[in-house]
């Protein structure tokens, strides 16, 4: 009796928050098709012999985490990437420079009246982290597409900070470069980050400076979206 072993391909999941940051990525996608667990809609389609499956999850912690946990239960992946836009935390950091996060924190999980630190999520601790080999991968992706572009844009290896808030008070963005050392915040990638550990599943967050807190900068967000979602798209592929 010969038995044959079929090898099955694995997918690289990605995870967007909104249509701006989805649809850039959608459209490399070649043998697209899609299908909807729930309300989700997946994108599943291939470049060059790699797979993937997209994924809108929409803004704010539980539509992330929810999202993050679907994919993990549905499909046989290689690892997650969580990529976007973020608003910068680190005055060095300009439009459409890059944070890699070795380091991710919720800055809204707030248990210290148990004698946790700010940040700290049960079963988790007080971050999550992004694969150093996945962190590698991505560095080197970076460093490829700005050298072709001639941008020159700067990539940061450093800390997220999540919460379920647009930051554009410049207190709040100086409390949490203080609080935490954070380069930059967004909206997902802690909780996208809180159920890969908890599932044991590689992960990476990656983020393209869309704006800076400073309390007028939904304009400069509602400017470069478009601009920093089409380089996220380079990067991936």
């Amino acid at each position: 009796m010969i038995c044959v072993v079929m090898k099955v391909e694995k997918y690289i999941g990605i995870i967007t928050a909104m249509d701006e940051e989805m649809l850039p990525i959608k459209k490399r996608l070649e043998n697209l098709t899609a299908k909807t667990i729930y309300d989700l809609t997946f994108y599943e389609g291939t470049v060059g012999e790699k797979r993937y499956a997209l994924v809108k999850s929409s803004i704010g912690k539980v539509n992330a985490g929810r999202s993050a946990q679907i994919m993990i239960d549905n499909y046989r992946l290689e690892y997650i990437i969580n990529i976007g836009s973020a608003g910068s935390l680190n005055d060095n950091l300009n439009i459409c420079d890059w944070v890699i996060g070795r380091e991710i924190v919720q800055h809204d999980a707030d248990i210290t009246a148990f004698g946790h630190k700010k940040g700290y999520i049960p079963n988790v601790g007080e971050m999550t982290f992004s694969s150093e080999e996945l962190i590698q991968e991505y560095i080197e992706k970076i460093q490829d597409v700005e050298k072709n572009s001639g941008n020159g844009s700067k990539v940061v290896i450093g800390k997220i900070a999540t919460g379920d808030s647009f930051c554009t008070d410049i207190s709040l963005k100086e409390r949490l470069q203080e609080e935490f050392g954070a380069d930059c915040i967004e909206m997902e990638a802690g909780a996208i980050g809180q159920v890969c550990t908890l599932c044991d599943m590689p992960f990476i967050a990656v983020k393209s400076i869309s704006d800076k807190p400073n309390g007028e900068n939904v304009i400069e967000y509602e400017k470069f979206i478009e601009i920093v979602s089409k380089k996220c798209a380079e990067i991936i592929f």
